[in-house]
């Protein structure tokens, strides 16, 4: 079958680098991706199925590897050659459409869960990522032995495979994994909101970006977290206009940002930094510059949550020292607690915003695998093109 796979190239992956500074087009002809002839993957044991791919998105972790920007963290916890695409909706040899899941969790590799009815992506100890009956792969889409979305076949766990209404578009259900990682982010806000020191007034999330990831995390804060103002720096027009219906209370240009959170937080600017600020601050972008724009705004023992990938970043960590920030990560999802109580899945979570906010209106346009160029340049000038998301479409592709 014809499909996308990246192999381990450090010419490519250098090349790549240079060549994004100059256009995403050219860095995707010189790294390394290629569109070649694949072998299907083998079914690795009982409980794996076969997926035929309808719709895979491309996501802001798959355009740091195509443009060489990925970081060397991830050079253990992989295995090249790889087919990306994590963000899929497939079809079952049964007929069944499915939304997946894509971490490679405890009993996809062989072990047993650490909890009973642990998802994929809950436990504290990642040692299964590179053992177990698969080779080294964080999730589906970095793993050699199940393939990935960017293909028209791939492989997938029991655990790993959502099963999904009639009434659920392809074009809706593409966006339930980056849903789920915003809902999953958003939550990690909730902590601090309920322990806030003046439970009077509503509590303050500020999300800087505002892309496929950054729209998520409203959605999940306005629906999940209770008493929250969100205020929000959106660079581009059309992500206004969807971080106010996504459930934004104050939508600004990131370069407005603190003075939105300054008149919320009714505190002073000291200099570039806020005495107070927001509660919880989410960056969805991922740079050193927005990290340090996060610190920031940051109220004194607040918390700043990464869910867009850093990556390697030079930043000044005297202020969350001194203002006692915390740091957290978002990389995925699991088994959330909710404030009212209830325990549930994040991709549970997921679809039901998907469903509520239409999210199809968010997939701005497909391409064929074999247009995987235009597709990339377009997924990586999207913001500024007046587009969202960007996924391939392989429902006429032949295997």
């Amino acid at each position: 079958m014809r499909a996308l796979q990246v192999s381990r190239s450090v010419p490519r992956l250098g090349m790549a680098r240079i060549a994004s500074a100059i256009s995403p087009v050219t860095a995707t002809k010189l790294g390394p991706l290629e569109y070649s002839s694949i072998d299907e993957p083998e079914l690795p044991g009982p409980g794996w199925h076969r997926v035929h791919t309808r719709l895979a998105g491309i996501c802001g972790s798959d355009l740091s590897l195509v443009e060489g920007h990925a970081s060397l963290y991830f050079e253990d916890w992989v295995s090249f050659p790889f087919v990306p695409g994590h963000e899929v909706v497939g079809e079952l040899d049964d007929g069944a459409r499915v939304v997946l899941e894509p971490v490679l969790g405890h009993e996809a590799r062989g072990f047993a869960a650490p909890f009973d009815g642990a998802a994929p992506g809950d436990g504290d100890d990642y040692a299964h990522l590179a053992a177990g009956v698969l080779e080294p792969g964080i999730q589906t889409g970095f793993c050699c032995s199940t393939g990935g979305g960017w293909a028209p076949e791939f492989v997938a766990h029991d655990t790993q495979l959502h099963r999904i209404a009639d009434d659920m578009t392809d074009e809706r259900a593409v966006l339930v994994e980056p849903f789920a990682g915003g809902i999953h982010a958003a939550l990690l806000a909730a902590p601090v909101v309920a322990a806030r020191q003046d439970p009077s007034t509503p509590a303050i999330a500020a999300v800087l970006g505002a892309g496929t990831m950054g729209l998520a995390a409203i959605a999940g804060l306005r629906r999940y977290v209770p008493d929250v103002r969100i205020v929000v720096g959106a660079r581009y027009p059309h992500q206004r206009q969807f971080a106010e219906e996504f459930g934004a209370d104050v939508v600004v240009a990131p370069d407005e940002l603190a003075r939105a959170v300054r008149r919320a937080a009714a505190c002073h600017m000291v200099g570039d930094q806020l005495s107070s600020g927001a509660h919880v601050t989410i960056d969805a972008v991922g740079t050193g510059a927005t990290v340090a724009d996060c610190l920031r705004i940051t109220r004194p023992r607040g918390r700043v949550v990464l869910l867009g990938m850093p990556a390697d970043v030079t930043l000044d960590l005297t202020g969350l020292w001194h203002r006692e920030i915390e740091l957290k990560g978002a990389y995925t999802y699991g088994t959330e607690h909710l404030p009212d109580g209830r325990t549930v899945r994040t991709f549970e979570l997921a679809i039901e915003t998907a469903k509520e906010l239409r999210a199809e209106r968010l997939l701005s346009a497909t391409y064929p695998l074999s247009d995987h160029v235009d597709a990339i340049a377009h997924a990586a000038t999207a913001g500024r093109r007046g587009a969202t998301k960007i996924a391939f479409d392989l429902r006429k592709e032949d295997s």
